[in-house]
């Protein structure tokens, strides 16, 4: 990933799913977005050493689901709106969820069709995220991040290609 444009500076820890003490040294953010396979992949690898670190008070997790308008992100924009960014703990339990099934959902033919797995499958209502989606726009476009997932650790910036071990080693720098 070419990192050479992406401004550090512009992102921020106000807005997004926020898992964890707001108090933790560390903060990680995440621009992810549900279809994403490589998102997935950054989630699943980083979710158990990440859960370490927030349930010591050492991390939080502000999780931003990043709409994107390309055609293979569309889908995990729709279930993007079902998720309760003020309730973060039920939140990260829907995110899991939904990337746990994601070969499942994904291959759903429409929209309409998204909407309804996530209502049926999961008892989930739209929420009124529409703001938060256009704050986490405007910040990532001014931030130049384009693709997902970004990942930002103060001015360290990664995708999903990073060990266990390098990721514990940049939060471990920071305590």
């Amino acid at each position: 990933m070419d990192i050479s444009n992406i401004k550090a500076n512009q992102v921020n820890t106000t807005t997004g799913i926020k898992i964890g003490s707001e108090n933790a040294p560390v903060k990680v953010i995440e621009f992810i977005n549900l279809a994403c396979p490589y998102c997935k992949m950054w989630y699943e690898d980083s979710k158990d050493l990440l859960a370490e670190y927030v349930s010591a008070g050492k991390v939080q997790r502000i999780i931003k689901h990043f709409d994107k308008e390309s055609s293979g992100l569309k889908k995990g924009n729709v279930l993007h709106q079902y998720l309760d960014y003020t309730d973060p703990e039920k939140a990260l339990e829907e995110i899991d969820f939904f990337f746990e099934h994601q070969n499942e959902w994904g291959r759903l033919a429409n929209f309409d069709d998204i909407a309804t797995y996530a209502q049926e499958k999961r008892n989930l209502a739209v929420q009124s995220n529409e703001t938060r989606a256009q704050e986490i726009k405007k910040e990532a476009n001014e931030a130049v991040v384009v693709l997902v997932p970004t990942v930002f650790i103060g001015e360290e910036i990664f995708d999903e290609n990073i060990t266990q071990q390098e990721l514990k080693d940049l939060i471990e720098a920071r305590i």
